[in-house]
């Protein structure tokens, strides 16, 4: 009788124990509110790093939140309504160029490529980047990296995008899919997974991708204000240390392995969907695979901005570029 007692004591003790820990362990848990430009599979090393557990094995609580618009995401992050924003670089030169005293730090890169493709109305056999001249094409937002990553693709190709063709850039980013698919334009410049989507339905056709054309660029980087920055370094090596993780797995994992990771996060898109975006943007590199953003990509960055006239001011790359913590984790 006296074992069974001691042995109900020593279990009772230990639950208590991990009770205790577990509690200790979710009290010691930082949060940090990320909020994201859109939510999208052009964004799977975040998810993957978040479904893996990284963050929560680094003691962050990760609050992700979908702002929808650069705008939107860069007034959440200067107003502190979150810490951390994944945005286009391009939206931390316009901060910078506005004159901000607290200026916006990119620290970790997450994509490397435009992520949007040209869909085609019609079935083309072959295509040819003459085929636009004398369309509709149907752009994105003007002053967003897509608006200016796609002129910046035909006029590598010899297409004045204001003489060559009638481009529409006033439809909001939500409304685009929508206004091709009720008859608006030949062409369009759609991001995943709508451009899969619309091709199994027979809605367009997928015949160029402009992450292959523009080359490497930094076009979605995680950044926060310079005071934050200052204020929590940790915090910050902790976010980046989890992101390379999740960076480091899609890297080494096939399209359906991260599509089985991911998939509870995008319940309303078709397994087999999933599997070909993500298969896509593997296979154009479009997912860094660290999250050092280096002067070659940014040097393009404002390149494409310049010649969208869209860059009042270039901005050297150490001014609004930190990679001490990216390149401190990667090392370790």
């Amino acid at each position: 009788m006296k074992k069974l007692v001691s042995v109900l004591t020593i279990i009772l003790l230990s639950f208590f124990t991990f009770v205790a820990c577990n509690q200790t362990k979710q009290v010691n848990m930082q949060k940090v509110r990320v909020g994201e430009v859109t939510h999208s599979l052009f964004y799977a090393p975040l998810y993957v790093a978040l479904q893996n557990g990284y963050f929560k094995d680094e003691g962050l609580d990760i609050d992700l939140q979908t702002t929808a618009g650069g705008d939107k995401t860069m007034t959440a992050l200067l107003s502190n309504g979150i810490d951390i924003a994944l945005v286009g670089s391009e939206t931390s030169i316009y901060v910078y160029n506005q004159g901000a005293k607290d200026p916006v730090i990119n620290f970790a890169q997450l994509t490397q490529t435009d992520g949007t493709f040209l869909v085609s109305r019609k079935k083309l056999d072959s295509f040819n980047w003459s085929d636009l001249e004398g369309s509709v094409f149907l752009g994105q937002r003007k002053g967003g990296m897509p608006q200016m990553v796609g002129e910046y693709v035909l006029k590598k190709y010899g297409i004045n995008p204001q003489q060559d063709l009638t481009l529409i850039q006033n439809v909001e980013f939500a409304n685009i899919a929508n206004a091709f698919a009720s008859g608006t334009g030949d062409f369009v410049q759609l991001f995943e997974p709508t451009a899969s989507i619309f091709e199994k339905e027979g809605k367009g056709y997928i015949v160029a991708s402009f992450g292959k054309e523009s080359g490497k660029v930094p076009y979605t980087s995680f950044m926060t204000k310079e005071s934050y920055l200052k204020d929590n370094k940790k915090v910050i090596e902790k976010f980046t240390r989890a992101l390379y993780k999740g960076q480091q797995w899609v890297d080494t994992h096939s399209p359906e392995e991260i599509a089985k990771v991911v998939t509870p996060l995008f319940e309303d898109t078709p397994q087999d969907i999933i599997v070909k975006v993500i298969e896509r943007y593997k296979n154009q590199n479009s997912y860094a695979t660290n999250p050092i953003l280096d002067t070659e990509e940014w040097n393009n960055l404002q390149s494409i901005m310049k010649e969208a006239g869209e860059l009042p001011k270039e901005v050297p790359y150490d001014i609004l570029v930190d990679t001490s913590i990216a390149e401190n984790v990667i090392n370790q």
